[in-house]
């Protein structure tokens, strides 16, 4: 596997740098930014994490990353628990005296933007992992998430986008010159085939040898297409099983707790022997940043079915490499899942193709270096001084 070439920057005095990740959840840095809080720590920096505490810190702490708990931050927007976030964020900053903050997610991407400049950290990098709009959202929607972007962008030093659409949405607000496609990735020697573990999963979960296992992998959600999928598994009943792996989510409006015709089995940590137990990975999203689920299937070697919307379009073509489908119909859903069914040879051919695409594509590391490479070129212009070592 390529792993790109370290960028072992230090400041002017020769410390390392201090570098702190802001998400809004733990598992949002254990899970979704791993790779790229290793890059860092391999690069020699002091790394922290900030998020609302959770099951996930530990994992963060074993890593090597310092984690700072911001125990007010929530995922959803409350007015007095984000006064209480923002004053938190704050001190943090202060406290820790950041040479690079580097933020994530809609709301700690807002609220990290603006006090990480009021902290005066040297370098504020946003990353965009997709804005919460759909083409057929109304249009206030639509003004309101464009125009708090907007906002927010004025106060970071660069931005990055996860894909093309999203940037081009924001075209006229911010500069080319400080904004950034650059893609997604997953940890790729993480994420590959597991004989072993697919007959372990395949074995506790009661899947026959001969038995087509279907699988989605997400929050348990309606965004997710979850609808969509369960009337799917209704209509192949008996020429298929079908399963969703992932947490509920109690917070959002469309939480679902059940769907007939699909398994929900919940949370696992050993996903690379889930995505490998699966026969057939759907993805029948409403909305995407870049889907991580999928590009970790595809590191798999998963025959797939996503949506034709942003941000799953940057996985593949259809037919080379998955099956694509409109977003919320359920007919070609379900005729996208029966010709996996009924044909072994394209589930084996898209599956090792999306592999293929993977390896070349999808290493996060690569995604952590133009971080690092982002975060010298804003020092650069600052004339901060910094120098790789």
């Amino acid at each position: 596997m390529f792993v790109p070439d370290l960028l072992p920057l230090r400041r002017a005095d020769g410390r390392p740098l201090r570098v702190a990740h802001l998400t809004t959840v733990d598992m949002s840095l254990a899970l979704l930014l791993g790779a790229e809080l290793s890059y860092d720590l391999d690069c020699g920096f002091e790394v922290f994490g900030l998020s609302a505490p959770g099951p996930y810190v530990e994992r963060i702490d074993g890593l090597g990353v310092i984690h700072r708990p911001l125990p007010s931050l929530t995922r959803d927007w409350r007015p007095t628990d984000d006064v209480r976030a923002a004053a938190d964020l704050y001190r943090a900053l202060l406290d820790l005296r950041l040479d690079v903050l580097h933020t994530h997610n809609p709301k700690t991407g807002v609220l990290g933007r603006v006090f990480g400049r009021m902290a005066r950290v040297p370098v504020v990098v946003n990353t965009c992992h997709g804005l919460w709009i759909r083409p057929d959202d109304p249009w206030p929607k639509r003004a309101a998430v464009v125009g708090v972007e907007a906002t927010a962008a004025a106060f970071s030093h660069a931005e990055l986008y996860q894909n093309g659409a999203d940037r081009q949405t924001l075209r006229h607000f911010v500069s080319p010159r400080r904004s950034r496609v650059v893609g997604n990735g997953v940890d790729l020697g993480r994420f590959r085939f597991d004989a072993e573990g697919r007959a372990k999963l395949r074995a506790e979960w009661g899947v026959q040898p001969d038995q087509i296992l279907v699988g989605g992998v997400g929050r348990q959600v309606a965004e997710k297409g979850i609808r969509e999928f369960g009337a799917a598994a209704r209509a192949l009943a008996g020429r298929a099983r079908f399963v969703w792996v992932g947490p509920k989510d109690v917070v959002k409006r469309d939480a679902i707790d059940d769907e007939a015709g699909v398994e929900f089995i919940g949370s696992y940590d050993d996903m690379p022997a889930v995505y490998s137990a699966f026969d057939v990975f759907v993805l029948p999203s409403h909305r995407e940043g870049f889907s991580r689920s999928a590009m970790e299937a595809a590191a798999c070697g998963r025959a797939m079915v996503l949506t034709d919307i942003r941000g799953c379009r940057e996985i593949g073509r259809d037919g080379e490499q998955l099956l694509f489908v409109p977003p919320r119909e359920v007919a070609p859903l379900i005729a996208a899942i029966d010709r996996y069914i009924d044909d072994e040879s394209l589930r084996v051919v898209l599956g090792g193709a999306a592999k293929e695409r993977a390896i070349r594509e999808f290493d996060q590391r690569r995604v952590a270096r133009v971080s690092v490479q982002t975060y010298q070129a804003v020092a650069s212009k600052r004339r901060l001084g910094w120098r790789v070592a």
